[in-house]
């Protein structure tokens, strides 16, 4: 095979150092080319960037402030708006060069290219260094202004309790809706939202229209006016009243709206509240749903709440097999008794203790009641029930007054009750966050719980009654659990409150950063105090069992990442 040789390579010596190179169109070397043309000329080596350090928010120019994390590829794409003279380059990396978290300095490597001669593309590596200007966004400047709002919502209900809004916290919680709030205020009656921006407040209206029936009204205040330029700026107040209307609350619907409604009976209990009013009569399990739009045409109230539930005892129960079931509620015929029907009583003489029942009395402890209820398949007999007792019921509603005496049972069982387990006031393994935004005129945070129970004075005590009796409804109620978000506990803080025998007691633990995403913990709900001292006066022997179909909170429904929000464990503690 005969030998080719390649050809041959001409060489010249380069016009300023002499090295031999490859022709080009300059005659230079590389290292001479990079000395005699400067790629990165037009490009400034340094810049600043604005950081808010509330919020921890960058600016995004020319006026947007984004929630970004450090070194992300969002982070560099905004250190990189902020060059000029980028654009006469080609861009082909960038990246970060690791810094001092404190040093207040953020530092980029670029890589471009550029055509300087013809056919001659240099390439070029160099750093650009960042200068973190300390700043305030203009949210949080209004939050730290007084009076500076742009938008309010004022959400008022006029119930006696405030579990709709220990309700409503949760909600808001878990869909973000405060993530645009200013701050968060409480009144006699409800919440004050307060927003920098017109849209933010009408995205919350919005969204409580959807989860809770409501009506609402708007209004503005003139504040200034420029007649030249023909604008004018407001204060924009939506007033959003929620329907007076609880779940288990024993509702009497005025006969002509009955008729309307499927013609179904006007005593009924509410079994469901979101975007509208879910209502059952309990002896026929004929439901009706009610929107929030027909609702507030002609509005009507409650006749009684849950605190006014009676707690009784269940002797015996039958299903009616004719009757068709709606869901998990089944017909069935009760025998009731009150709980105190079971006390010894020495009528044959003090020698004689056995368990006296009457079953001809009338509005005595000791009378057997007979009801129809929508408990079936969920009462045993032996099980404690809560429910309304209607016998000596005195209400102040004339459509109450305008039934039929046989249209009135006497009993009118609501839910199934579990009070051995409340006995024992044990310590639980969940938690709820709430709104850590409160602020009244200067915007700061409370160190109190949430956004509800922060004013304090003689109401406050029935505030944690309420929030004792929200969380009684989060564990006896699987339904109410998967729309809200529980949280894990520490295995640590349920121990402590084994240990102290305070299992009900509440510590609140502080963020201490406090900015506009700041939340407040729940470590637990307060027992109130008579419960705590029958708690601790029962003798061992008189210690019973758990409920076995008690709903227990699974494991699987608590979410991990509440320490992630809540900025570690090291924060302040203290005890309501």
């Amino acid at each position: 095979m005969e030998f080719v040789p390649a050809p041959a390579i001409h060489r010249v010596l380069c016009a300023d150092c002499g090295t031999p190179i490859v022709p080009n169109s300059a005659n230079l070397c590389v290292a001479c080319l990079r000395n005699t043309v400067d790629v990165t000329e037009g490009i400034p080596k340094q810049a600043s960037i604005s950081f808010c350090r509330n919020c921890e928010r960058f600016l995004s120019p020319p006026t947007s402030w984004v929630l970004i994390k450090p070194e992300s590829s969002e982070l560099l794409a905004i250190c990189l708006k902020k060059l000029k003279g980028l654009n006469k380059v080609r861009l082909t990396e960038a990246h970060f060069i690791w810094t001092e978290p404190h040093s207040k300095r953020l530092r980029v490597s670029l890589t471009v290219q550029k055509e300087v001669l013809t056919n001659t593309i240099l390439e070029q590596t160099f750093e650009i260094e960042y200068l973190v200007q300390h700043g305030q966004c203009s949210d949080c400047a209004r939050l730290a202004a007084k009076n500076t709002w742009k938008a309010l919502v004022q959400v008022r209900q006029k119930v006696p309790h405030k579990r709709t809004f220990l309700f409503l916290e949760q909600l808001i919680l878990k869909h973000a809706a405060q993530k645009d709030t200013i701050s968060v205020k409480e009144v006699r009656d409800g919440l004050d939202f307060f927003y920098s921006q017109r849209s933010h407040a009408l995205k919350m209206v919005e969204f409580l229209a959807g989860v809770v029936p409501v009506r609402s009204k708007a209004s503005e205040q003139l504040l200034s006016a420029d007649t030249h330029s023909n604008t004018a700026n407001f204060k924009y107040t939506y007033s959003v009243e929620i329907a007076p209307i609880c779940k288990d609350d024993l509702v009497c619907i005025p006969s002509k709206q009955a008729r309307s409604f499927s013609n179904i009976s006007p005593l009924t209990i509410c079994i469901r509240v979101g975007s509208s009013v879910q209502l059952l009569d309990p002896s026929t399990l004929q439901a009706c749903d009610i929107p929030s739009t027909i609702y507030w045409r002609t509005p009507f109230d409650t006749l009684a709440s849950v605190t006014d539930l009676v707690e009784f005892t269940v002797l015996d129960i039958e299903i009616d097999r004719r009757a068709p079931t709606k869901g998990k509620y089944v017909l069935a015929e009760a025998q009731v008794a009150l709980a105190g029907a079971f006390k010894s009583s020495t009528k044959g003489g003090p020698k004689d203790d056995d368990v006296f029942m009457d079953y001809d009395a009338v509005g005595e402890t000791t009378q057997i009641f007979h009801t129809m209820t929508h408990l079936g398949a969920i009462l045993q007999p032996g099980d404690t029930a809560m429910g309304y007792h209607l016998t000596n019921a005195n209400f102040n509603s004339p459509d109450f007054s305008s039934l039929p005496s046989n249209r009135i049972p006497d009993i009118i069982l609501v839910k199934k009750a579990y009070p051995n387990r409340r006995k024992k006031n044990r310590p639980r393994n969940w938690r709820l966050r709430s709104i850590a935004k409160e602020a009244g005129e200067d915007g700061e945070t409370s160190g109190a719980r949430g956004v509800v129970g922060r004013l304090g004075g003689r109401d406050q005590r029935k505030v944690e009654e309420d929030y004792e009796l929200f969380l009684r409804d989060i564990e006896e109620d699987p339904e109410l659990r998967e729309t809200i978000n529980l949280y894990k506990a520490p295995s640590s803080d349920v121990k402590m409150a084994s240990a102290t025998n305070e299992p009900g007691g509440k510590v609140w633990r502080r963020n201490k950063k406090g900015g506009q995403y700041g939340m407040d913990v729940d470590e637990g709900p307060v027992v109130p105090a008579q419960q705590q001292q029958q708690a601790s006066s029962l003798p061992a022997a008189e210690v019973e069992e758990d409920e076995a179909d008690f709903p227990d909170v699974q494991l699987d429904e608590l979410l991990e990442n509440f320490d992630d929000l809540t900025l570690g464990h090291d924060d302040e503690e203290g005890e309501m």
